[in-house]
């Protein structure tokens, strides 16, 4: 799964993504980005991962896209199309956090919005700055942004292309949690390896559960959770949750 250009490693059930051209601020160029479908492709369908972690190589997440200079708007548009990456990780139905290391700029920062969970370094600055290109985000920026910060602070960063701090960020839910440079990837270890401790299937339906819940009304969302609670009573890992906890020991989940 590892590339020249993207770096897989995988433990105790966590799987570390590492975007790998750090003389390039990690920028995500088209090489990398056919890179990372493939690795998620792969990664999705891996039963020993249960939890995906994203960062940068060396001290930058990624500081936006590598394109080249194209003046017609159709071979822009379909090297736009092929440098998108943020729905892979949106679609993926196991938990991804991401471990922002440093800078998350225009399409970092898309990427980073397209995970679960957010884990900045104190240093970092996000942003989505395409603006003073004359350009506008295009990998997601525009939609999941307000999502998460509302829309009033989601159009002054995009419109004034503002870089913000992480502890600001944090302050806007923007990320979930603030960390020390040398601390980042092992906060982040932390909490994935939380995460992976768990049912994998019962993660994958409440994840389910919340981003599809959003889109619907608080009716349908209900129905939608107790559909999945339904579902979710018929596997072996509800039944070794429940003979784990009985016989007080640690549960130990096959993901079926």
């Amino acid at each position: 799964m590892s590339s020249a250009l993207v770096h897989i490693s995988i433990h105790d059930h966590v799987a570390t993504v590492t975007l790998n051209r750090h003389s390039a601020g990690n920028a995500i160029n088209e090489a990398m980005a056919f890179a990372l479908r493939d690795a998620l492709t792969d990664l999705s369908q891996s039963g020993e991962v249960r939890v995906l972690l994203v960062t940068g190589e060396g001290s930058g997440f990624c500081t936006g896209t590598d394109l080249p200079n194209l003046t017609n708007p159709e071979l822009l548009s379909d090297t736009l199309k092929n440098h998108r990456i943020s729905d892979a990780f949106a679609a993926l139905t196991k938990p991804v956090i991401a471990a922002i290391n440093g800078d998350a700029l225009d399409q970092g920062l898309e990427l980073a919005l397209a995970c679960d969970i957010r884990v900045a370094s104190a240093t970092a600055r996000l942003g989505l700055t395409q603006v003073e290109a004359g350009f506008m985000p295009w990998d997601g920026g525009t939609q999941r942004l307000p999502r998460l910060v509302g829309r009033g602070r989601a159009l002054e960063m995009i419109l004034t292309s503002r870089r913000i701090d992480a502890q600001e960020a944090m302050s806007m839910g923007l990320v979930n949690m603030v960390a020390e440079p040398d601390q980042v990837m092992n906060s982040t270890l932390k909490i994935a390896q939380t995460i992976a401790a768990h049912g994998p299937i019962a993660a994958g339906y409440l994840k389910e559960a919340v981003l599809k819940g959003m889109d619907l009304t608080l009716e349908q969302g209900l129905r939608l959770e107790a559909d999945l609670n339904f579902i979710l009573q018929t596997t072996s890992d509800r039944a070794e949750g429940i003979q784990s906890f009985l016989q007080r020991r640690s549960p130990d989940y096959g993901g079926k």
